[in-house]
C-alpha cells in the first residue's frame, strides 16, 4: 500500500476541485487559460488539506523508527548492586508502517513542487490573468499592456514587503544572508500575509457556521431570510437591466456612427458580439449603409473609448444574466420553502408541491424520495437534524478557540488537538491519527473557505453558483486559495505540536515544514507573530456573535438580514409581496398552458372523427353553417390565451358558457375530406 493513498488522494481532490468548479464557472463561455489556471489553484489548495494528514502519520512513524534506531539494549546490575546509568523502557507498542505510508523521499518533492507551483500562481500568473480577463481591448497585445500596467502597483507591494524583511536581515549582525535564509524570507513574507487574512476569516466562520444551521431549524427564518433576499436581489436585477439598457444605447450610437469601411468597425463588430441576442437584431449590422466616412464632418470615437465601452458591455452583460439565473433560483426556492410551512398541518403525511419542477426528476430517487419520504424529512426531522448538528459544530468552534489561545504552552499542554494527537501517538494507532487531523484541518478549511464563498465585495468579487461566476472573480478565489492554504497548514501543524519551532522539541519535522524552513530567521515572527496574532480569534467570534459588523453595515446603509430591523421588516414585506406576485403569475401561466393543452387534444380528436365518422363530420358541416355568426365567436374563442389571462375571473369553458354545451369540432369539422391529411 506504499504510496497508493497517495495515489488515491490525488486523483479523488481532482474530480473534487472539478465539480466546483462546474458549479460555479462555465466551461462553455469562459476561456480555457481562466478555466485551467482556476481548476490549478483549487486542485493544489484542496491537495494540500487531503494529503497533510499522510504526511503526519508518515513522520510519526519516522520517530518511532529513528527511537529504536537510536536506543542501546538494556544494561546489566553490575555486582555492586548500583543502577545503570541508561535503561530504556521497551515500548508496549512497537512500531509497525502504517497503511498509507509513504517512502522516503517523495513527500519533500512533492510538497516543493506544490507549494512553489501554487506561489508562482497566486503571487504572478493569476494576478496577470485577472487584469487581461477583464480588460477590454481587442487585441492580445492590448490586453497584455492593460495587464502589465494594472499589475506594476500589485508588484510593487511585493516587492517592499520582501525588500522590508531584507533590510532586517542585512542589518541584523547576527545573521548570514544566505540562499536558504532569503527563501525563508519569502515565505515568512507570504505566509504573514495569509495569516493576517486566515484570522479574519476564521474568526467569522467558527460562529456564523455552527448559528446559520441553528437558524436554519427555526421554523419561518429560512423562509424570511429568503423574502428579504428576494428584495434586494429584486433591486439588484432592476439596476442591472437599467445599467444593461444604457450601455446598450451607448453601443446603438457607436455603431450607427461608425460606417462599414471605418477602420475601427472590427472592433464594433466585437462589441457587438458581446451583446445580448435581442439586441443585436435590433441594431443590426449597418451593412446596408454604404456612405463613405468623412472625418471632417463626423466625430468619431477614439480606440480607448471602445476599449472601455467593450470593458462595460462585458461587465453589464455578465451581471445582467448573472441577475436573471439567481432571481429564477430564489424564487423555487422561495416556492418550496412555503410548500413546506404550508405541509406542516397536513394530516395525510404527505407533500404536496404548489408546482411540479420543470425537469423530469430521477426513477430512483422517485420511488425512494416519495412524498411521505418527503413530508417526514421537511417537516419533522430536518429541523432536529440542523439542531444536532449546530450543537457538534459549536463544540469543534470552541475546541478550535480554546487551542488557538493555548497552542504555544507545551508543558502542560493545552491545546485540544495536540493531546488528541500525542495519546494517539503513544499506541501508534494510525488511522485514528489521520482521522482526527483530517477532521481537523478539514473543519478550520471550511470554516476560512466558506467565507471566502460568502463574501462579496459589491461586484467587484462575487462567487456566484450555477455557473454565474464571472472570469475575474474565478481567479480571485484561486489566488485567495493559494494565500491562505499555507499559513492555514501551518498553523493547524502549531496547534497538534508538530511544528518544531512550535512545540521547540528536538524531534524530526513533517517534509512540509522542512520545505517552509526554520523560522529562526526572523525570531519576531516565529516567536512572536505566529504566536500571539491567533489570539484574535477570540475577538472577532465575539464581534460575529453579537453580528458587530452586520450592524455596522446597516450603518452605513448596506441592508443586511437583522430581525429586530424596521428596515429588515419593510424588506421582508416587500419581498414577500414579490414572492405573491410570482407565484400568481406562475399559476396564470400553468392553467393557460392546460387549457391549451387539452384544446389541442380535442381538437386531435376531432379529427380523429373526422378520419373514423366522415358521415358525421358532414352532418355538423351543414348544421354549423346555417349560423355563421356563432361559428365565428367559437373561432375567436378557440384561439391560444395569452400569459397574462386572469384564471380567476374565467374557470368555466368558454364553448360551454357559450351555448349552454359542449360542442365538439368547432370549424376544423367542416372541412372537406381533400384537406383530412393536409396536417399529417
Amino acid at each position: 500500500m506504499s504510496g497508493a493513498a497517495l495515489g488515491l488522494e490525488i486523483v479523488f481532490v481532482f474530480f473534487l476541485a472539478l465539480f466546483l468548479l462546474h458549479r460555479y464557472g462555465d466551461f462553455k463561455k469562459q476561456h480555457r487559460l481562466v478555466i485551467i489556471g482556476t481548476l490549478l489553484a483549487w486542485y493544489l489548495c484542496f491537495l494540500i488539506i487531503f494529503i497533510l494528514p499522510l504526511d503526519v502519520s508518515t513522520t510519526i512513524y519516522n520517530r518511532c523508527k529513528h527511537a529504536a534506531a537510536n536506543s542501546s539494549p538494556p544494561e546489566n546490575i553490575n555486582s555492586t548492586g548500583s543502577s545503570p546509568t541508561a535503561t530504556p523502557v521497551p515500548s508496549q507498542h512497537p512500531c509497525f508502517k502504517p497503511w498509507s505510508y509513504i517512502p522516503d523521499g517523495i513527500m519533500p518533492v512533492f510538497w516543493r513542487v506544490v507549494y512553489w507551483t501554487s506561489q508562482f500562481l497566486t503571487w504572478i500568473l493569476l494576478p496577470f490573468m485577472q487584469s487581461y480577463a477583464r480588460s477590454g481591448g481587442f487585441s492580445i497585445t492590448g490586453k497584455i499592456k492593460t495587464a502589465l500596467i494594472e499589475n506594476a502597483i500589485y508588484y510593487g507591494t511585493y516587492l517592499l514587503i520582501f525588500g522590508a524583511f531584507l533590510i532586517y536581515v542585512a542589518v541584523n549582525p547576527h545573521l548570514h544572508l544566505e540562499w536558504n535564509q532569503l527563501q525563508t524570507i519569502g515565505i515568512a513574507a507570504a505566509n504573514t500575509w495569509g495569516l493576517f487574512l486566515l484570522v479574519l476569516l476564521l474568526g467569522y466562520g467558527l460562529v456564523e457556521i455552527p448559528r446559520s444551521y441553528w437558524n436554519g431549524a427555526k421554523k419561518g427564518y429560512l423562509l424570511m431570510k429568503t423574502y428579504f433576499k428576494a428584495a434586494k436581489l429584486m433591486t439588484e436585477k432592476a439596476d442591472a437591466e437599467e445599467n444593461l439598457e444604457d450601455i446598450m444605447e451607448e453601443v446603438r450610437k457607436v455603431n450607427e456612427s461608425i460606417k462599414y469601411n471605418h477602420p475601427l468597425r472590427k472592433c464594433v463588430d466585437t462589441i457587438l458580439k458581446k451583446c445580448p441576442t435581442e439586441h443585436q437584431e435590433k441594431m443590426g449590422r449597418n451593412m446596408d449603409d454604404y456612405e463613405d466616412f468623412d472625418e471632417k464632418r463626423n466625430t468619431f470615437p477614439s480606440e480607448k473609448s471602445l476599449v472601455k465601452l467593450h470593458k462595460q458591455v462585458i461587465y453589464s452583460v455578465q451581471r445582467h444574466r448573472r441577475t436573471q439565473v439567481q432571481w429564477q433560483i430564489l424564487l423555487e426556492q422561495a416556492f418550496y420553502l412555503e410548500d413546506v410551512a404550508k405541509n406542516e398541518a397536513n394530516v395525510a403525511r404527505q407533500f404536496v408541491h404548489t408546482f411540479q419542477s420543470p425537469e423530469p426528476e430521477n426513477r430512483f430517487i422517485q420511488y425512494f424520495y416519495n412524498p411521505t419520504v418527503e413530508w417526514y424529512w421537511e417537516c419533522l426531522l430536518r429541523p432536529w437534524f440542523y439542531r444536532i448538528l449546530a450543537v457538534v459544530l459549536s463544540i469543534f468552534s470552541i475546541i478550535v478557540v480554546w487551542s488557538e489561545c493555548t497552542f504555544f504552552s507545551t508543558s502542560p499542554v493545552l491545546s485540544l488537538f495536540a493531546v488528541f494527537i500525542q495519546l494517539a501517538e503513544k499506541t501508534y494507532n494510525y488511522i485514528y491519527i489521520e482521522i482526527a487531523c483530517f477532521l481537523s484541518i478539514f473543519f478550520l478549511s471550511i470554516c476560512v473557505y466558506s467565507t471566502v464563498f460568502r463574501i462579496r465585495v459589491f461586484n467587484y468579487y462575487y462567487l456566484a453558483s450555477h455557473h454565474q461566476t464571472d472570469a475575474y472573480s474565478l481567479l480571485f478565489s484561486g489566488m485567495l486559495f493559494c494565500r491562505l492554504t499555507p499559513p492555514l497548514c501551518l498553523n493547524f501543524l502549531g496547534l497538534t505540536h508538530m511544528d518544531s519551532s512550535i512545540s521547540h522539541q528536538n524531534t524530526q519535522p513533517t517534509a512540509y515544514t522542512s520545505i517552509m524552513g526554520s523560522m529562526k530567521v526572523l525570531s519576531f515572527i516565529a516567536d512572536g507573530f505566529y504566536i500571539y496574532y491567533p489570539m484574535l480569534v477570540v475577538i472577532l467570534c465575539i464581534a460575529t456573535y453579537f453580528s458587530l459588523g452586520t450592524r455596522c453595515l446597516n450603518l452605513l446603509g448596506f441592508q443586511q438580514f437583522m430581525g429586530d430591523n424596521d428596515m429588515t421588516s419593510d424588506l421582508v414585506d416587500e419581498g414577500k409581496e414579490l414572492i405573491r406576485r410570482e407565484k400568481r403569475k406562475r399559476q396564470r401561466q400553468e392553467e393557460g398552458e392546460n387549457r391549451r393543452r387539452s384544446k389541442t387534444y380535442q381538437l386531435t380528436d376531432n379529427r380523429r372523427v373526422d378520419i373514423f365518422f366522415p358521415s358525421f363530420a358532414a352532418a355538423s358541416k351543414y348544421t354549423r353553417s346555417n349560423n355563421r355568426t356563432e361559428r365565428d365567436r367559437i373561432e375567436l374563442l378557440q384561439d391560444a390565451e395569452p400569459l397574462d389571462f386572469n384564471a380567476d375571473t374565467f374557470t368555466d369553458d368558454p364553448l360551454e358558457s357559450e351555448s349552454g354545451r359542449y360542442q365538439p369540432g368547432g370549424r376544423y369539422l367542416s372541412m372537406s375530406r381533400s384537406q383530412i391529411f393536409d396536417d399529417v
